[in-house]
């Protein structure tokens, strides 16, 4: 394990004394990755990033996995970077610029730059869907939370 930790750290000079990992094809299961969760005025979420998290040497895209349990729900917000949720299980309501949609498991829902934005769980079993970001890393995507 250490030698494939050492293997993504791999990181390349930019010249600017800034480094960065050199893309390189992966594969990563969700169960290798650290589970975040906030409780809080942003959301009652969890979620799993599985590429782009600064362990993986990729660019250009960042993914993971989300979970909202039954209630669950992720604010009103925005960020600078085009967004993609492709639901997996469970049903609920994404918010696209105050308009709602009902989603279920098969649901794809594109999210252009800059546009309001979120989702809650309106069943009774988790909700789960997998994101992805238009970013590098996770990291690098700013969110602006909506004023409730």
């Amino acid at each position: 394990m250490e030698l494939r930790r050492a293997r993504l750290r791999e990181e390349t000079n930019q010249g600017d004394g800034e480094y960065k990992m050199t893309a390189t094809p992966t594969v990563r299961h969700v169960e290798e990755t650290e589970e975040e969760r906030w409780s809080d005025t942003r959301a009652k979420i969890s979620f799993r990033t599985t590429i782009g998290d600064g362990e993986t040497p990729t660019e250009g895209l960042c993914s993971g996995v989300a979970r909202l349990e039954p209630g669950g729900w992720l604010s009103l917000h925005r960020h600078p970077v085009t967004e993609v949720y492709q639901l997996l299980t469970g049903q609920g309501v994404v918010t696209l610029e105050d308009v709602d949609h009902a989603v279920r498991a098969g649901s794809c829902v594109y999210i252009p730059p800059n546009r309001e934005h979120g989702i809650r769980n309106t069943g009774n079993v988790p909700l789960e869907f997998m994101f992805v970001f238009q970013a590098d890393s996770i990291n690098d995507v700013e969110y602006i939370w909506s004023e409730n």
